[in-house]
């Protein structure tokens, strides 16, 4: 009989003789099994049953991943276009006044808010020492007179004597008096004539200083230069002015607040556009929700700098019979610079606009490795079809659900809307103003 290995009948029957050892392949299957294959399956028809009840929302997220637009339509209306400015505002003519003498206050009349009028003395310096000048210089001037006086008097002996020496020399035929004593008469004669011309301007002299010390003494009693309303009071009795370099102001008045102006700094940008008899309206603080009205009297062509930016003074005249209008308020005015009646009118949003081509399907499922493993269907790219130049105004419509290109003409715009001029856009056509990612609304 042929021996057998217990190994081989343990192949072949699958079983092991008792008291046998098993082998490390027998030890294998015996740990393993068929429950690793079972496991395996279960895996798979799970990932079946995920991947079908995931395929809808995909799918409908790439139908949903495409661009929307917002739009409005084109309409016809009136394009009115205004400039904003700042400014204060001033009486038509205000005149602050000043003393041009030093001394001491004496007096005070006025008070603010009172109303004056021209001449009308408002102030008062102290007089003692300009009435003893006046004084002083009336005194000099009599004296001068005096002076005058008695070089005529002199003038005229000098005259009679040269006189008398002519008639004696005419009745002696010219022998007596001698010709010494006929040059030294009318030597004499002219240096008294001359005395005379110097005495009179002595007197000259003496009359200005005296209308120089009256001026002064009239310009210690201060008055109003117009008539007026006092603004503000800068002085007080017993004050000492110095008025060395210049004149301190004492007053300041207004002569008319019936009628006031509005001086705004209007912008660089916005000069070119402002013309004088343009109209205008403002606002102050003090009274919310009223609106005045102005007109512009004048553009200066000077430019005034502050803190870097370049503006040019305008002058609005102002209205202001109730008197509700103060000098200094702040008021922001609206100047209408162009009125454009049936403009054809886009709002500012789609002449800016420009449609990109979108990638949101690509960029919502990418990282997720379940759709990396579907097929996905073929995305519609978004085409913009444009033959107008790059740069040139434009406006997007949309034409079988793509946005199409018009080319326009622009003209006016007062920062929302634009007046279009020229091109293919008509009335009541929707342009597209902006685009919307996700599904549509």
């Amino acid at each position: 009989m042929t021996a057998t290995n217990p190994e081989d009948k343990t192949k072949q029957t699958g079983k092991m003789e008792p008291g046998a050892q098993p082998s490390l392949e027998q030890l294998v299957q015996r740990q393993g099994g068929r429950r690793p294959k079972r496991r395996w399956w279960w895996l798979a028809i799970a990932l079946l049953v995920l991947v079908g009840g995931s395929l809808p929302f995909v799918l409908a997220g790439e139908k949903n991943s495409g661009p929307h637009y917002s739009s409005q339509s084109v309409e016809r209306g009136t394009l009115v276009v205004k400039v904003s400015a700042t400014g204060n505002l001033q009486p038509t003519n205000q005149v602050e006044v000043g003393s041009e003498l030093s001394g001491i206050v004496e007096q005070v009349f006025v008070d603010v808010n009172d109303r004056v009028e021209s001449g009308q003395e408002i102030a008062r310096l102290d007089r003692s020492k300009l009435k003893d000048a006046v004084t002083r210089a009336q005194a000099n001037l009599v004296a001068a007179q005096a002076q005058v006086m008695q070089t005529e008097a002199t003038a005229d002996e000098a005259r009679a004597t040269l006189n008398r020496y002519r008639t004696v020399a005419q009745l002696s035929g010219g022998k007596v008096p001698s010709a010494n004593e006929m040059e030294i008469a009318e030597a004499t004669l002219k240096r008294a004539e001359a005395t005379v011309q110097s005495a009179k301007a002595s007197v000259l002299q003496a009359r200005a200083e005296l209308q120089s010390d009256e001026t002064d003494l009239a310009k210690a009693s201060i008055r109003s230069p117009i008539n007026g309303v006092v603004l503000t009071r800068e002085v007080d009795p017993g004050q000492t002015v110095a008025a060395s370099l210049q004149a301190p102001v004492l007053f300041t008045l207004a002569e008319d607040l019936s009628k006031m102006e509005l001086q705004v700094d209007v912008d660089e940008a916005d000069v070119g556009q402002v013309r004088e008899g343009q109209p205008a309206t403002f606002t102050v603080d003090a009274w919310p929700g009223r609106t005045y009205q102005a007109q512009i009297t004048r553009v200066g062509y000077g430019s005034q700098e502050e803190d870097g930016v370049i503006s040019y003074l305008t002058i609005l005249a102002v209205s202001n019979d109730d008197l509700s209008l103060r000098p200094g308020m702040t008021g922001t005015a609206e100047i209408t610079t162009l009125v454009r009646e049936n403009a054809l009118l886009v709002p500012n949003a789609a002449l800016r606009f420009t449609p990109t081509v979108t990638q949101q399907a690509e960029q919502k499922s990418s990282g997720n490795v379940m759709s990396m493993l579907m097929p996905r269907p073929p995305r519609q790219a978004t085409q913009n079809h444009s033959s107008v130049p790059n740069g040139a105004p434009r406006v997007w419509v949309l034409q079988e659900g793509q946005p199409v290109a018009i080319a326009v003409q622009t003209g006016a715009s007062n920062g929302h809307l634009t007046e279009i001029t020229g091109g293919e856009l008509t009335a009541q056509m929707a342009v597209i103003t902006e685009e919307v990612s996700g599904s549509a609304p």
